[in-house]
């Protein structure tokens, strides 16, 4: 192995190779000859990340040597870091931190602050390599549930936590309206026709998997343009730290009246998903699906350069086929990704029932990626008989909508995963993690992205304990204890149906009979909640010199606001038990405590940056080019938290409320509007009043059209805020132990 420097030290390239192999390797690994790629990108990502200590941290190449690896020695005040790309070399600093200072940057929440002045050297070098090639990151709904307005410092810093964990393929669906829109133009389509056929960018993400259309639009002419120049900005940066970006390929997609246009191509009628009508899809076996396709990749690359990868899923979610055979459609999509892109992977997420196997029995199956979404989810699953020898990514879905309940099925993912690795002619070659919004669980993301670079099953025991140390800066009993119980509870739910945790009552559609807010979450808890409210009581006991840190903070919400959010499931019964034996006086007493835990909670969630509805909605009105573009793109953020789309929707394909979070302005503006709403129709009832009906879409459209003002920053004191809720809620021995714990 022989490593080249391509630092500031090149004009000392003799002697920093003699100090390098002396300091960190042994002299037989300058027998070969390094891999060339440029540091700078890392470079500049490190200073992003590490302001004040990146001119301690030496970036250096490593050979590959037929693995992805990186390495890491040095002295005090001089790390160095040898990787074989860029993002690998990221991948090691994130190692080092977390291994040797102890502290470490979460997606999201860190803890830097604690590092010493002088980066200690590690006692002594250590390495580490990927155990899979495919290292793949975002769902394909994560643009519109995470922030579909997000502007580039924003995706900067994403990328940058991706990076920093070993993640080397990328979906990036941001622009792809723009090839649409390019592509049908040269097809007879107008440019109104085509603008009001794409949704909104936050509703995008459904019209690219063929499920529904228009819904928030039609989008602006600026709104393409600034979605087209953020694209190339991602595409740019990931390109430059060695990661693949992931487009959406074509798979025959069609705006309405293609027909029309050309009279006698075979559309098949894509039927209805969830209250929306599908856009028509073109039968790949057709001449025009080939030119069309040609075109779409064609623009695709003159806006965005090439790739090796292309997401893309026939039939999704209930698509139909009609008359065509599915095995020719497949092969047809396949022949068209071919001719524009020779050699290119076709990535298919595995979901329901799909891929079909006459999709993957009809083309190169080495051509293929399958990232699984239900890795995690059920028993007695097999993927080589499901898709026999097709390449996949073991993959988790840990949350729907991008809820904020926390928690992760980490036991299954670490069994599994390790049983996959050690199947006899396993077709394994990846890791997916696809939650439906991301940086809502730093611990899962943490966990979920080691597997990649272990190379024996990990000890969740000492994991979990190690996590604790580096996640607050230091080690410390209490967050020991902490990440003890979470890691026994919240995380430490079995696979049966569910990937996720149970969501809030508190964002449910008010009604006595409420075990869900979403219709397809889970109805019941999925862990003993009273022992998860240990875990607030550690963490307020943390020490006061690392209660400081951004993850201490957020930690600290997150834990706190899902034992609020746990004790609605023991308080609704209550409420309705009361009323069913018109108890008023226990009815009022108990829903005023319903009330008043959503306050505390609202509270409590304004004091983190995270949890700010405010801060969600900023980019979306930044990128508005007038005040009424402004209105309608704070709708189509707004709306898809609530109602998600037209009443059709809402009401009859259940999607209200599938986007829930605990959120502040949302917990204490809609969810609260709508139990206080409810409980006073109840108690009509109860005085012998006939209640008036409630239109809850009507309610909630309501809300999503207002523009009230917002908290942006964060305001109180979390520990504080912790505490009184710890105490109204009884936790730590009925508040016996909070009483001796020192306040900050």
């Amino acid at each position: 192995m022989k490593f080249a420097s391509v630092d500031i030290r090149r004009t000392r390239a003799c002697m920093g190779v003699l100090a390098l192999c002396l300091s960190l390797f042994s002299c037989a690994a300058l027998a070969g000859s390094a891999a060339a790629f440029d540091t700078a990108p890392a470079r500049a990502a490190l200073k992003r990340l590490l302001l004040r200590h990146q001119a301690q941290i030496e970036l250096v190449v490593l050979d590959a040597g037929g693995a992805e690896r990186f390495e890491v020695g040095g002295t005090p005040g001089h790390i160095k870091v040898a990787g074989t790309s860029p993002a690998v070399l990221l991948a090691g600093v994130e190692a080092y931190l977390e291994r040797v200072p102890k502290v470490s940057i979460g997606w999201p929440g860190d803890s830097l602050d604690r590092l010493p002045k002088t980066l200690p050297a590690p006692p002594q070098a250590f390495d580490s390599r990927a155990v899979v090639p495919d290292r793949f990151a975002l769902n394909d709904v994560d643009d519109g549930y995470s922030d579909a307005y997000l502007d580039w410092p924003g995706w900067e810093r994403k990328i940058d936590l991706l990076v920093l964990r070993g993640i080397n393929e990328v979906f990036m669906p941001v622009g792809s309206e723009e090839v649409y829109r390019r592509t049908f133009r040269e097809f007879g389509y107008s440019d109104e026709a085509l603008r009001a056929w794409i949704p909104a960018p936050a509703h995008q993400p459904w019209w690219l998997l063929q499920n529904m259309s228009a819904f928030g639009g039609p989008v602006s002419a600026r709104q393409f343009e600034q979605r087209t120049e953020l694209g190339q900005k991602i595409v740019a940066r990931l390109r430059e730290l060695g990661m693949t970006p992931v487009f959406p390929g074509y798979f025959g997609t069609v705006p309405p009246q293609l027909a029309v246009h050309y009279p006698g191509t075979r559309l098949v009628p894509q039927g209805a998903w969830v209250g929306f009508q599908r856009p028509d899809w073109l039968d790949p076996r057709e001449p025009l699906f080939a030119r069309i396709a040609a075109a779409f990749y064609r623009h695709q690359r003159e806006l965005f350069g090439d790739s090796a990868m292309f997401k893309m899923d026939l039939l999704h979610e209930g698509g139909r086929a009609g008359d065509v055979p599915v095995g020719d459609a497949a092969r047809g999509v396949m022949a068209a990704l071919q001719t524009a892109h020779p050699g290119a992977r076709w990535v298919m997420l595995g979901w329901q029932h799909n891929p079909p196997k006459a999709v993957v029995e009809a083309v190169d199956r080495d051509k293929l990626l399958v990232v699984d979404g239900l890795s995690d989810r059920y028993d007695g699953m097999d993927r080589e008989k499901d898709w026999p020898g097709v390449p996949y990514a073991f993959g988790t879905i840990p949350n729907f909508g991008g809820h904020t309940t926390l928690g992760a099925n980490t036991t299954v993912w670490v069994e599994r995963f390790a049983a996959a690795r050690a199947k006899p002619g396993n077709k394994l070659r990846g890791i997916a993690y696809m939650p439906e919004g991301s940086g809502t669980d730093p611990a899962a993301y943490a966990l979920f992205t080691a597997l990649a670079w272990q190379s024996d099953a990990i000890d969740l025991g000492h994991w979990w304990k190690d996590y604790a140390t580096s996640r607050y800066g230091g080690a410390d009993t209490h967050a020991a204890e902490a990440w003890r119980i979470l890691g026994d509870t919240a995380f430490a739910m079995p696979s049966s149906e569910w990937s996720e945790a149970q969501d809030s009552l508190f964002g449910a559609r008010p009604d006595l009979q409420a075990r869900s807010a979403a219709t397809w979450s889970p109805t019941a808890m999925r862990y003993d909640a009273g022992r998860f409210e240990g875990a607030v009581c550690a963490l307020l006991q943390v020490a006061p010199e690392l209660r400081e840190t951004s993850a201490y903070r957020y930690d600290l919400v997150d834990v706190t606001r899902q034992a609020v959010s746990n004790r609605a499931r023991l308080r609704l019964p209550q409420i309705k038990a009361a009323y069913e034996a018109k108890n008023v006086s226990a009815f009022r007493e108990l829903t005023a405590q319903w009330m008043g835990d959503m306050e505390t909670l609202d509270r409590l969630l304004a004091s983190d940056p995270h949890f700010l509805l405010g801060r969600w909605l900023v980019h979306a009105k930044a990128s508005a080019g007038s005040d009424a573009e402004r209105a309608q793109l704070e709708y189509d953020q707004r709306s898809i938290l609530a109602s998600w789309g037209d009443r059709s929707g809402a009401d009859g394909g259940g999607l209200h409320d599938y986007a829930n979070r605990e959120w502040s302005g949302l917990v204490g503006g809609l969810y609260a509007g709508r139990w206080r709403r409810y409980f006073a129709s109840l108690e009509q009832s109860l005085a012998g009043q006939a209640p008036a009906p409630i239109d809850w879409f009507a309610l909630e459209q309501v809300w999503a059209r207002s523009r009230e003002a917002l908290a942006t920053e964060p305001q109180g004191d979390t520990w504080q805020l912790a505490h009184k809720a710890a105490h109204r809620l009884g936790i730590c021995a009925g508040g016996d132990v909070l009483s001796k714990i020192p306040h900050p």
